[in-house]
């Protein structure tokens, strides 16, 4: 229905004198266009801070920073490089609510170390299988929570030294990772037992030549895709690398939904925004 509207250019502002608190220590291009403009196209208004142009970047405790901005926003976004700045900030907002009820912004994390919120192109319940090539990153350990969740199978295929760390994750974590299907080393192994989805993405590694060496082989090219069923879909969490994490008649052929895949984020960015602050979704 969210999704529905915005293609049929129907107003719908359930958000209006809402404000979004967005902050950011690293770059964004899809995050901050999602967010900002899904506030925007349901009535609310929206705060852009870094830590380039705010004291967040200027030794003030997180905490310190959590308890002025849920005085002054509703909700609040943030792009942080490390998790337990997330936690400190969450853990702040939830000690303010319990003191003052009439405070309380409910956070909503963007990607850390460990978890990406990932945005699918369809219904991924109704998936066989999904194969992950690729770099064992925050984008795979979500696939990783995902599988247990919507019941799928997921296969992984990734260099040896780059595999799902589970450490930190739990027992839940653990029992998930050591159950996987088909963990593999080879790049090959992983779209062969036929899933109707392939994900991959490395592109967030960096490029030392260390990492581009043994990536070199994981490239998601039409010979890895052929071997897949033939309705299988191609994603990517974007930024892509054309030629070195995927081939470019991959992405840009008709098997990829990379592109639904992102315009996707803003509507569940959306629906999430409206619930946090509404208890429902429209």
């Amino acid at each position: 229905m969210i999704k529905k509207r915005f293609k049929n250019y129907e107003k719908y502002t359930p958000l209006v004198d809402r404000t979004l608190a967005m902050i950011f220590e690293k770059a964004s291009t899809r995050t901050r266009v999602s967010f900002e403009a899904g506030m925007y196209q349901m009535g609310g208004s929206v705060v852009n801070l870094t830590t380039g142009d705010s004291q967040l970047g200027r030794a003030e405790p997180v905490e310190d920073s959590a308890r002025v901005i849920s005085r002054m926003v509703d909700i609040v976004m943030i792009r942080t490089f490390e998790q337990t700045k997330l936690e400190a900030f969450a853990a702040q907002l939830a000690r303010a609510g319990d003191q003052r009820p009439d405070q309380r912004v409910p956070p909503v994390p963007d990607p850390g170390r460990r978890l990406h919120l990932h945005r699918a192109a369809r219904q991924r319940s109704r998936a066989r299988s999904v194969a992950w090539v690729g770099d064992g990153n925050n984008m795979a350990n979500t696939w990783l929570q995902a599988a247990d969740i919507l019941g799928f199978t997921l296969h992984v295929s990734t260099p040896s030294g780059y595999e799902i760390d589970a450490d930190g994750r739990g027992r839940r974590a653990q029992r998930l990772l050591q159950g996987l299907p088909a963990t593999r080393s080879t790049p090959a192994a992983a779209p062969t037992s036929s899933p109707p989805t392939s994900g991959p993405a490395w592109a967030t590694r960096p490029r030392t030549r260390s990492a581009m060496k043994a990536f070199a082989d994981w490239c998601v090219d039409r010979e890895m895709m052929a071997a897949a069923q033939p309705d299988a879909l191609f994603m990517h969490c974007l930024p892509a690398h054309r030629g070195e994490e995927v081939e470019a008649e991959v992405i840009d052929g008709p098997q990829s939904v990379v592109w639904d895949e992102a315009e996707n984020r803003m509507h569940v960015q959306k629906a999430l925004m409206e619930y946090l602050l509404l208890g429902r979704i429209g």
